[in-house]
């Protein structure tokens, strides 16, 4: 077994829910329990499950991200130049906007794609308004596909991402209003 392995002792909320509940319900716990210590030892961010007409939703609330940080660049030196430039009173070009809105960022740790296949239309583009179930993209991780949900509403203003690009764990993926 992996040394992420959780105690095996319950948390005392699941301990007091497990003392109050039917034998069925303490099943569930009991599943629910196994669950969550499958996702620490696996290090998986969130689980949906729909079984027997019962739906269930796990996230962990702090994952373990990994990151790897690029190689620092070398500056480029600049140039010397062989006389002194002379700036004439032209006014410097104004800085860019700044985009204004808020980011959304990535759950999770892996590859980003616009679309559930390559010849799809993307989930979502610049300008659409999504609700709260709506399907933004899906970021694959060790071979699974996982769909990320907007959990509220709000206006996609820009992507962010490149489709294929790997991501990782709190990178902006879309502007959002």
């Amino acid at each position: 077994m992996s040394s992420k392995r959780a105690n095996k002792k319950s948390s005392p909320a699941v301990a007091a829910a497990k003392s109050k509940a039917s034998p069925r319900d303490q099943d569930r716990l009991g599943q629910l329990e196994r669950l969550i210590e499958m996702m620490v030892e696996k290090d998986v961010v969130e689980v949906e499950l729909e079984d027997a007409g019962t739906r269930w939703r796990v996230r962990r609330k702090e994952p373990q991200a990994v990151t790897f940080a690029a190689p620092a660049g070398m500056p480029m030196p600049l140039p010397m130049a062989s006389h002194p430039v002379a700036h004439h009173g032209a006014p410097a070009a104004p800085a860019a906007a700044e985009p204004q809105g808020e980011v959304f960022k990535s759950p999770m740790l892996g590859t980003f794609y616009r679309s559930p296949s390559p010849e799809a239309e993307p989930f979502v583009k610049p300008g659409d308004r999504v609700g709260a179930d709506r399907t933004l993209c899906i970021i694959e991780a060790m071979k699974v596909m996982n769909e990320i949900k907007a959990e509220r509403e709000f206006e996609i203003l820009d992507i962010l991402v490149k489709n294929g690009d790997p991501v990782e764990f709190g990178q902006p993926l879309f502007l959002i209003r």
